[in-house]
Parts: structure tokens; sequence; C-alpha cells
């Protein structure tokens, strides 16, 4: 804006000062019908809230003091010739025209004293060197003398410049704050600090200077817009983070009352909650008022109200004003505990537990998060750009950067910030990890892994069917356990509440009264979760407003199978419909009350999960279950037995049939909660610092998995690690690893490790250095987890330039001394694989250059704390990786040089000769997917269409399996399609955004003449149903369109 203007906008509101006006911004429409409660005097029969700072009860706290209160205080206790309130212009209209009435009212019972307004433009534009000269220059001409009393009333920008124009005004005036924000009522009114912004950055000039009073009337809390309201809110969830426990675990308990009261609509919506809201507030403003009163200049102590702000105040300069204040702060303060816990100072739990209220409350907690990237269009926040707005931090000394750092929730390392190093704080903020290779020699560590995804999943499901309270102890802090937990609650399941500082989850389940949600539950990337929720849900009972439950997960999940499991539900009389593409997310599934009952038949060779997901529902069907598994020999059936066991933990004895193979027999009843319930660690994940122990000839002890786990994964350093030339010890209860010297880890000719398919990824890289072939059956579910995995290890192994080989359901390795591994060409891709990037932070140790590892928060699934875990018990170096090196080199370079190609084309055009021989000029893989389509089914092309499934069953699988390679085989493929693959719209989009997005879609055209005589002897493929040329005309405008380069094939017939 230019002074002319708001110059011209503030005469104009003194000229009509009674008029009333609706102004917006950022969403927040006010006008003076909406706010009657605000201008009651109130009776106050009790006196309001004070709170002392400085020595001085100078914080006034309740509901409806303005405007009658605030006056009567004010000619009371700050008596003045002149008071001056200065406002915006969307707070002008509503709330300076009653405070004026009650003055004049005033000024005729003889108070000899004059009130004059004013108001600026709203917005942190406004909060500037012009805007200030302005208020003074009016001031002036208004002539205010020493003894005005200045009323600062609306949010942080008017109370933060007005209190610096009363601080430099004639040297030093007196004024009051009236916080009209959640955010300045815990915040900015509080401490005296006063500031203009200037073009380096904000705040960078003002003074301290204290407000004689802080009138926080709690009324204006009802109009402000649900984002403003939770945009304040990440200023009291600090102000307890580092201060109070208890006051922490209310925000905890009350988050979700809270939310849904300030996401509903009409003038009364925050009556539910005001007293919970008044004890928040107050609490919070206690609290700074305490630090202020100790450290009024920032000596030390107050530094700790910065908390979450060294970063946050990064992201805010970089995506201001898309993103608000408390927005940004709130990642700041998840990303500044992460760096607490790397550091070694703060549980993995309080980190979990820190960043679970902040989402509670809808606050994002990550720059990923959908709507950061939805506000701000996507824009990045680059390492180094951050690193820079950090530099000019009020609180560095000189070049070191000081952040405060958590020790527990309610508590800091230090009564200060905290100097923390540039290299430690890229790592922190960057999406790649630098792992230097070598591990100390000599090592004997100890290594407690996070609790068992699987049983943790698991036991949240039978705790909340179940009666009664369950203390569930280590249960695994992690986004699935998230998804699942949010999930549980969405359906009214149980109610649950962290105990003993966030390491105990003590929840209570309400015996299967599960009720159908309006809202879809998103379950992200966690197949778990996925599976297990799709049976819940079909327990739920309808409500009046839903009948059915929606489940959808990111767009991965949307590819993952789900089909047997939803073939079973169906037969056993629950209505489930695909919303989108056959067998995967998104489901509805409608609220049946729980299932039928009697004989249920479930193929389980795909995944264990679905057998669980019965068994674990099945006694609350109406009637006794048999679940029947048919199909084949049931993939990882220890983790079928883990369930039943668990099951008996909680009261249900599932009965195996003693005449039927793979039969199972479950009684109705209700699961009966223990008193106290411990998950066991991972034993998926205690494979990884065994892995290091086993490649670095150290020692390894877990000390809570051993020989009597429910995990099959336990067995791995057995039945692994042993062979492979490692000592092995393991009781009950304790496993310890010795490996051997570095360099001398044995081949094994094969290993059979469906019993613990996720272990293969370990196994496979402690493979890569042991000279010789190693080979892995017994995987292939493998194929549809996050990722295709088999195909992920096979191109990763090859950057170091190991030799894989796909099997059927494996992989064969060809393992090389530690003298010929490679250093990697390119950084290493995760696919956004906590498994895939755990697996190859192992191998980089032993890489003979530093290893880049994209995408590390992937590990957040299971292991948040992994990295935590390599440097500090391991003490391996990680940096944070050049960004340069990373996008530009490694990105750019794979994304446009190595992007697969797609064939496209009439049947019998040469396709797959053609693909073949441009997939051994470039050294890339061939994939033809006819070929891979019969290898997956077992069938041939003639037989899947003469099924009953006839065509349309064909084209669905066929889209699967082109969705499929496009995401796990994107990169270094040549890939054949069907010629028939633009017959289906979604398979024409798919290869249209290939193109678009940079890829290369080849059509191979040969003369009609020539494929007619071809496929008149091709007996291979079923009839076409019409004319053959009448097909090539209906596709050739599709071909066109798929495709941006034409190969016309030689080949005659």
């Amino acid at each position: 804006h230019t002074s002319s203007r708001i110059r011209r906008q503030s005469i104009s509101w003194l000229a009509h000062p009674q008029k009333t006006r609706t102004h917006t911004t950022r969403g927040r429409q006010l006008c003076r019908a909406d706010v009657p409660h605000l201008l009651a005097v109130p009776s106050m029969a009790e006196a309001p809230e004070t709170i002392d700072i400085l020595g001085e009860p100078n914080i006034v706290a309740d509901y409806g003091l303005w405007p009658a209160y605030v006056g009567s205080d004010l000619l009371r206790s700050i008596p003045s010739s002149t008071y001056v309130l200065v406002t915006d212009t969307n707070l002008y209209g509503n709330y300076v025209p009653p405070f004026r009435d009650w003055f004049d009212t005033q000024k005729e019972a003889s108070q000899d004293c004059r009130l004059l307004t004013y108001a600026i433009p709203p917005g942190e534009a406004s909060k500037c060197r012009e805007t200030k000269a302005e208020v003074e220059d009016w001031m002036l001409s208004q002539k205010c003398t020493r003894d005005t009393v200045v009323i600062a009333l609306g949010g942080g920008v008017i109370g933060d410049m007005i209190g610096y124009v009363a601080a430099t005004f004639m040297r030093g005036v007196r004024f009051v704050q009236v916080p009209t924000t959640l955010l300045a009522m815990v915040d900015s009114s509080i401490g005296g600090k006063t500031a203009i912004d200037t073009p380096m950055g904000k705040n960078l000039v003002g003074a301290f200077w204290q407000p004689r009073r802080i009138f926080i009337d709690l009324s204006f809390l009802h109009t402000l817009p649900a984002r403003e309201f939770v945009n304040g809110m990440a200023e009291v969830i600090k102000t307890a983070a580092i201060w109070d426990e208890a006051e922490f675990a209310a925000l905890e308990h009350s988050a979700s009352d809270i939310l849904a009261c300030v996401r509903s609509r009409g003038t009364g919506r925050l009556k539910p909650v005001e007293d919970v809201l008044k004890r928040l507030v107050t609490n919070s403003a206690r609290v700074k008022a305490h630090v202020v009163s100790q450290d009024e200049r920032e000596g030390g102590l107050r530094n700790l109200l910065n908390f979450g702000h060294s970063i946050g105040h990064a992201i805010e300069a970089i995506l201001a004003p898309q993103l608000l204040h408390g927005e940004a702060i709130a990642i700041g303060m998840v990303k500044e505990a992460e760096l607490a816990r790397f550091l070694g100072v703060l549980r993995p739990h309080a980190v979990a537990r820190l960043t679970k209220c902040i989402a509670a409350f809808g606050l994002p907690t990550s720059l990923r998060d959908a709507r950061v990237v939805k506000l701000t269009a996507g824009k990045q926040c680059h390492v180094r750009e951050m690193l820079q707005k950090m530099s000019v931090d009020k609180k560095n000394d000189g070049s070191k950067k000081k952040i405060v750092l958590l020790s527990a929730i309610g508590k800091t390392y230090e009564s200060k910030a905290s100097v923390v190093a540039d290299r430690t704080v890229e790592m922190i903020l960057g999406s790649s990890v630098l792992v230097i290779p070598g591990v100390t020699r000599q090592l004997n560590v100890t290594v407690t892994p996070p609790g068992s995804k699987s049983i943790s999943n698991r036991a949240l499901i039978m705790a909340a069917l179940g009666s009664s309270r369950c203390r569930i102890k280590n249960l695994l802090h992690s986004d699935d356990t998230e998804y699942m937990l949010s999930a549980i609650s969405q359906l009214g399941g149980a109610s649950y509440l962290w105990q003993d500082a966030g390491e105990v989850l003590e929840l209570d389940g309400r015996a299967g009264r599960l009720q159908a949600s309006d809202e879809a539950l998103y379950i992200g990337n966690a197949g778990t979760a996925s599976r297990f929720l799709t049976t819940v849900a079909s327990l739920c009972y309808p409500t009046d407003t839903a009948k059915s439950i929606v489940l959808t997960g990111n767009a991965r999940m949307k590819m993952r199978p789900i089909g047997p499991l939803v073939d079973a539900l169906r037969l056993n009389g629950v209505q489930v419909e695909y919303l989108e593409h056959e067998n995967s997310l998104p489901l509805r599934i409608h609220a049946a009350a729980g299932l039928r009952g009697g004989v249920i038949e479930l193929a389980a060779t795909v995944s264990s999960q679905y057998v669980s997901s019965i068994l674990m529902a099945a006694p609350y069907a109406k009637n006794p279950v048999t679940l029947r598994l048919v199909g084949g020999k049931p993939i990882s059936q220890p983790y079928i037995d883990m369930t039943i066991s668990m099951m008996h933990s909680f009261g249900i004895s599932v009965t195996r049939s003693t005449t039927e193979p793979d039969t199972y027999h479950i009684p109705q009843g209700t699961y009966q909660n223990p008193a106290e319930y411990t998950i066991e660690s991972d034993a998926s994940s205690a494979t990884y610092p065994l892995a290091v122990a086993a490649i670095s000839g150290t020692t390894c002890v877990i000390p809570n998995i051993g020989s009597s786990s429910l995990q099959g994964d336990a067995r791995f350093a057995v039945d692994v690690l042993r062979p492979m030339g490692c000592q092995v010890k393991q009781d009950d209860h304790t496993t310890t690893v010795t490996g051997p010297a570095v360099g001398a880890l044995k081949p094994i000719a094969h290993v059979d490790m469906e019993p613990m398919t996720d272990a293969f990824l370990t196994a496979s890289v402690l493979a890569a250095v042991a000279s010789g072939k190693t080979q892995i059956t017994g995987i292939a579910n493998q194929r549809v987890k996050e990722c295709n995995r088999i195909v992920a290890m096979k191109d990763e192994l090859a950057k170091f330039g190991i030799e894989c080989r796909e099997l059927d359901d494996g992989i064969e390795i060809h393992g090389k001394s530690l003298s010929e591994l490679g250093p990697p060409s390119t950084a290493i891709h995760c696919y956004d694989d906590h498994r895939v990037a755990m697996s190859l932070s192992v191998l980089s140790l032993v890489s003979p250059s530093p290893v880049v590892i994209t995408e590390r928060e992937c590990v957040g699934k299971t292991w948040p704390a992994w990295w935590d875990t390599l440097s500090q018990s391991f003490q391996v170096v990680l940096d944070g990786a050049p960004e340069s090196s990373v996008e530009h080199h490694a990105l750019v370079k794979r994304t446009y040089q190595q992007r697969s190609i797609f064939v496209i084309g009439m049947r019998g055009a040469g396709k797959t000769l053609c693909g073949q021989r441009l997939a051994m000029i470039l050294g890339w893989q061939f994939v033809d997917l006819d070929q891979e389509l019969e290898r997956c089914s077992g069938q041939t092309i003639t037989e899947i269409v003469n099924s009953p499934r006839g065509w349309e069953g064909f084209r669905e699988d066929e889209l699967a399996l082109l969705r499929d390679a496009m995401s796990t085989r994107s990169f270094a493929y040549v890939v054949s399609c069907g010629g028939g693959i633009v017959e289906t719209p979604e398979a024409r989009e798919l290869l249209q955004g290939h193109c678009r997005n940079g890829g290369t879609v080849i059509l191979v055209h040969r003369a009609m003449d020539h494929i007619i005589r071809y496929l008149m002897r091709d007996e291979s493929r079923p009839a076409y149903a019409n004319d053959i040329e009448q097909v090539y005309l209906k596709r050739k405008e599709w071909f066109d369109e798929c495709s941006n380069y034409v190969y016309y094939s030689p080949h005659g017939g």
C-alpha cells in the first residue's frame, strides 16, 4: 500500500465513525449483527481473573469485558485526558461505535477526558515504518500529549505496531492491549515486545514497552473463523509443551471437542467448551507472564517461548502470507522436536505425542501436508534458504544458531535456547540424508526397536472391540498406528488417553458398538490398517446421517490389492463397493452391524492380513464363524498364529480344525480387555540394527525379542545371519548378534523367507556384500507392499554394481567383495518405503563413498527414530544431502534420461521384438505385459478371455498391470503393452500422462496386410471379435493420442 492510501482510508473512517460496514480478510467477515454478545455489560457477579506480570495484576481475562469493563477500568486505574483507540478497518465498525457510545455516556457523568479513534488497513503489510509515521503524525495533529493512553484493539499486527508507537511517541506514553485473536491473547499481547517489519525481516525494529493492562476478552473468540482460531492454538500447544505436561495432557484430552465446536456454525458455537477454553487460554497466558517476569529483556529464559519459532519463522518468511504464523510454528515445533530427538535429548514417544496433539487441532505437521501444498501452490522451502532465514534469528550467538530443545513434554533441555550445529539442522530440514560410510570397530550396543507394528495394530483393534479399560505399553508411535487409532476413534470404537508422559495408551473399549461415519477413513499408505479396517467397518451400526463407511488412502494404497478379502465379505452378506478401481481402495462398506457368520471361505495366498482381519472381527458375527482358507498354502502362517494367540490373550479362543486343513472355528463373544498389555518390539525392524552388526563386525543386543516371540521375523538371526557367518545367541527374550570380520559375510545358496517376508530386504543388502550367489524365495507378496520391493531392491542394488535376477517368488543376488562394491551412480530412491530406506542405509555403511538416500522421512511408518539410532548407537556420521546434487543431478537426470519407455501398437506389429532390441541397446530391463499377466495369473490370455470374466476381466487385469508398471518400473524399463490397451479410457489417461510428464511412448506401426498374415498363423492369442482392419481403424486415433514417437517396423510377412 501507499501512505496516501492509508491516510484516505483512515480519514474515511474518522469522518463516519458510526457507519456500519462489512469487511473481509482471510475469510473473516463480520457485521454488527454477528456479535451482540460482545456488547453486553457483564454482571460481574464474579470478578474477572487477573494474572500477575512483573509484579502487577495487569492481565485481566474473562468473557464480556468489552466495552464496559475495559472502559470502566481504564477510567478508574489509568486516568488520562486523552485516550487514543487504534484498530483496523475490519474491526472498527463492530467494536468502536459501542465503545464510543459507552464512553460518551461516562463523559456525560462529568469525566474530563476525550476519546480519539483511528483505523488502519488490516494485514501484515500495515506493520511498517510508513504506517507508524502516519499514526504518529495524526496523534500530533490531534494535540496528544505525554499523558495520552493508547488502546491497541486487534491482533498481533495492531498490538506490535501500536505498542511501538506508544514506546516512541514523546519518548513513551502508556498503552493497553485488547487482543481480539487467540494468537494475540496468548502470545503477542503479553511481554512488551513491540516492533515493525522491515524488508530484511519481521520484527527487526522495535522496543520493549510493557502495556499497563492486557484485557483478554474471550468473547472475541466467538467471531474467529476456524482457521484463525486453530492458528492461535499453535501458541497454546507450544506453551504447554515447554512448561506444563499436565496442561499438555488437557489439550490432548479436549482437542476433539474444541475442534468440533470451532468448526461448527452459529453464534454460540463455542458455548460447550467455554470453560475449557478459559482455562487453556488463561493458563497459557499465565506461563508467558511468569517467564516474562523472570526475564523481561530476553536474557535466556524467555528464549524458551520461541520453541518452534527458529524453524517456524524461516518457513513463515518463505510461505507467508499463504501460510499463517501458527501453521508455520506448528511445523517448526515438530522439526525442532525431531532435532532434539536426533541429538539424543528427547524420547521418540514425546515427538510422536507432540505431533499427534498438533494434528489433533487441525494444524499441519509437515511441509508435505496436503493443505500446506494446496495453500502455497506447492512453493518449495529450500533448505539453504531456510538456513539463511534462520541466520538472522535474534536468539543466535553470532553465527551460531540457537534453538529451544525439548527434553520431555513440559520440559526443556536447558533453561535457554541451545547452540546447534548447522549440519545437524540441515539434516533435519532436508528430505534426503547423506550417509558417511564407517562404523566404529569393537562396538557393543543394545538397541530397543519400537513396538511391533503388527502387534500394535492388532492390539488396538481388539482393545477397541473389547469391554473395559486396557493400558497398552510400548505401542508403536508411527504413521500406521496413528491412522488406526484415528479411524477407531472416528468410528466411536473407543476413547483413549495417553498416560505416564505418553509411554502408555489407556484405551476404553466399547464392546464393538461402532457407528458409521459421515467422513471417509483416510489411512495413507497403511496396508495393515486398510485390511483390518475393511472388516471392522462391517461391524458398524448405521446412524441417521451415515449408512456406510468409505475407506481410502494415498495413490499407492489405491493400487494395493484387497480383492480376496472383499470377495469373502460379500459372500458373507456385507455390501462392499469399489469406488474407483476393481480390487483396490477406495471402498464403500455398508454398515452391516456384523458379519452374517457361518462358513467363510478366503483366499490367503496373497496376504495373511486378510485372514487376521476376519479372525479379529468374527466374534461379533451374528452366528459362529468357520473360516476356511482356500486356494493353496496360506502366506505368512506365523502372523495368523500371532493373531490367534493375541485373541486368546483378549479372551477369545480360536480352535483349529483337526479334520480340515487351514480351517478355524471362532466362537461368538466379546473381547475381555486385560488390565495391561505390553507390545513386544518389532522383529522386522530389529533386523536392521542386527544387520549393521553383521556388516560391520560389531555386536548388537536386542533385549525384548527372542525365540518365544509371536513374530516370524524373530527367526532372522538364526535362519539368516548365522548361516552367513555371524555369531548368534538367542534365548526366549533376547537376541545377540556379532558380525564376522568386515567383508567376511557368506552367501546362502538358498533361503525360504516365507515366514519372514518383510526381512528379505535386510537379507538382500547383506547378500550384496557376500561374494557369491544368494537365492531368496517365498516372498512373492512383497510385490504388493508399499512398492514392488523385489524390483526396488534389484534396481537400487544395481547402483552399487550388484547384479540381481528377479524370480517368480523371489530374488537372486550375485554378491561381490567389498573391494568390488561400486559407489552409487545416483541417489538411492526409497519409493516412499520405510523398509527400502532402512535396509539400504545398512549397505551404505560399507560403500566406497558417501551415499545420498532420498525420502528419509518414510522411515516414520515403523521407526521414526531410525536415523537417530544410527547416529547415537552406532556412531554413524549423517549429514544433510546437498539439494543441488540430490535434486538436480539425481532427480533431473533420472527423470528425463532414464524414464521407462512404453511400447504400444496392434497385435503382431512387432512390439515385443522392438522393445527387446531397444532394452538391449539401452542396457535396460524388458517387460512384456501380456507375458507378465500370464505369469501372474497362471493362465494364458486365451484362457482368461474364455473364462466367465471374459474380455472385460482381461482389460481390468491389463490396466492394473499397466498402473503397477508405471509405479514400480518407472525407470530404466522398456514395457511392451497389449494391442488393445488403448481401448481402456484409464489406460489412455496413464499413457498420455506419461507423455506429458516427459516420458516416451512409442507407437510401433506395421503394414496392415503384414499384420493380418502374421495373425492368421498365430493361435496363441484369442481371435478378434471384429475384422482386424476395423479394429485398427477404431484404435488408430487412440494410438496417436497416446504416443509421442512412431517406429515403422520393417518386418514383412
